[in-house]
């Protein structure tokens, strides 16, 4: 006879399920375009390029869509691979595997941290002028969120495809809204109420489009490239994708037009509305642009639109952390709790140990109250830790060139430019690296991130290599 507990073990699903339908790969790697660190970051970004920010976004765009080309073709090339840790512990060995799971991991930790941070200073947009949470304030609603974002991910996966499908709708309505009537605002030459008129020679009259010199355009980068932390999303849903094959390429090749037009036109019609000197460094320009305009019901909309594309990044982020801690355990390279799937096929134990570590975050709030402090401390080490993984996923694609040129060959979806590209999107990468060492507060970020490879290595060879040992002598 079958007991209870028997009949729920053969319910319990083994492995992840193809549920991500075709529209809900289109926004999730659309949500991963439109980060945090367009809406809060931006504002930061102006203040220390002004508008050569322009170009900065469309540097790393060319880049991120090459560094995409080259995930697809890999992930497309083996259909057994789960995401990019799969083709790593394949690629270049256990070793790199673990490293980049794991450092995924805690990349999308810091971003739940840094998003705790933006939502702290989205909320004080409804406070009297002068007032701000209290530390203990700040912890509860940080903890809110993360409760909030748990629930949703402990459901089923289409159900995580269908919140974020609407979450990046939202995003792509408000700055489609946002470019609208920023461009009727400069062709009606619009009169703000403190006198400036909207002209698209707003970007350029305060200086020209390198205000700030060589070492400003440089400065810009740090907080642009956090922007695009999510761009490589859908690396981590490709086990669960309906027919990857058609809707990964969809996806990848949409990405530069997003660039141009969630990102460069976006902020060519902030700035043309708001002169870049008159931008908050500490506020978000798409909220701020309808309060310069006088227009505080809009204001007040597009407050609640980056708050819902925070909410949408925490989401991803967890999301994505429990299916790399997933792949992570069935390699044996983490607990085997975290292999194991919910009646509703989803990695729970996972979910659960990400958002305990994002949680933590909320403690941040006490150590450092001034958010956009600790936004940048958590953005920039967050940062380091992506470049390290997007370096990799390009390493993974030349060694796949050099071992497995048959696949190249038969790939229906290749990179385009090949080696030669992926050479330069590594120099890129590296270059990236550097400017963090330019300015202060990435330096300190800088000086931190080696820490964790001390206790990648520690764990690696005194607690993975030995239970591989184990295993293989059983």
């Amino acid at each position: 006879m079958t007991t209870g507990r028997h009949r729920d073990a053969e319910h319990v699903p083994h492995e992840l399920q193809r549920k991500l339908s075709n529209r809900h790969l289109q926004l999730i790697a659309i949500g991963g375009a439109i980060g945090t660190g367009l809406f809060m970051g931006s504002g930061k970004t102006i203040s220390l390029a002004g508008p050569s920010i322009l170009y900065i976004y469309m540097i790393i765009g060319v880049m991120f869509f090459f560094l995409m080309r080259a995930m697809g073709e890999l992930l497309l090339a083996n259909l057994h691979y789960k995401s990019f840790v799969d083709m790593a512990h394949d690629l270049l060995g256990p070793g790199a595997g673990y490293y980049l799971g794991w450092t995924y991991w805690l990349g999308w930790v810091l971003v739940g941290i840094a998003d705790l941070a933006a939502i702290i200073n989205y909320l004080s947009f409804w406070l009297p002028d002068g007032t701000t949470f209290t530390p203990m304030g700040q912890a509860l609603i940080s903890a809110a969120c993360v409760f909030l974002v748990l629930g949703l991910n402990l459901l089923t996966v289409r159900l995580f495809g269908e919140i974020e499908f609407w979450f990046a709708l939202i995003k792509i309505l408000a700055i489609v809204g946002l470019i609208g009537v920023g461009g009727y605002m400069v062709f009606s030459h619009f009169h703000s109420p403190a006198g400036a008129v909207a002209s698209i020679s707003n970007v350029w009259s305060a200086g020209g489009m390198f205000p700030k010199g060589v070492e400003g355009f440089l400065a810009g980068f740090q907080i642009a490239v956090f922007a695009f932390v999510g761009v490589e999303l859908v690396g981590t849903t490709a086990a669960e994708t309906k027919d990857p094959e058609k809707n990964l390429p969809k996806a990848i090749n949409a990405i530069p037009i997003r660039i141009i037009l969630f990102y460069v036109l976006a902020l060519f019609v902030v700035m043309s509305v708001t002169p870049w000197n008159q931008i908050s460094a500490n506020k978000s320009p798409f909220v701020e642009l309808f309060l310069y305009a006088g227009i505080p019901t809009s204001a007040i909309i597009m407050n609640l639109v980056v708050l819902s594309s925070v909410m949408s990044s925490m989401n991803s982020g967890v999301f994505s952390t429990s299916r790399m801690l997933f792949g992570l355990s069935r390699d044996g390279q983490a607990p085997k709790a975290f292999a194991q799937l919910s009646r509703r096929a989803v990695p729970a134990n996972g979910l659960l140990f990400s958002c305990l570590f994002i949680m933590a975050g909320a403690a941040l709030q006490y150590f450092v109250p001034n958010t956009m402090e600790a936004f940048t401390l958590a953005s920039s080490l967050c940062v380091i830790l992506f470049i390290s993984v997007w370096s990799m996923i390009m390493v993974c694609y030349l060694r796949y060139r050099k071992l497995r040129p048959e696949l190249h060959a038969q790939s229906t979806f290749k990179m385009p430019g090949g080696i030669l590209m992926s050479y330069v999107v590594l120099g890129f990468l590296m270059f990236t690296l550097v400017i963090l060492a330019l300015e202060p507060d990435t330096l300190k970020a800088l000086y931190v991130s080696p820490l964790w490879l001390i206790i990648l290595g520690f764990t690696y060879q005194f607690m993975y290599k030995p239970r591989v040992k184990r295993l293989m002598q059983n």
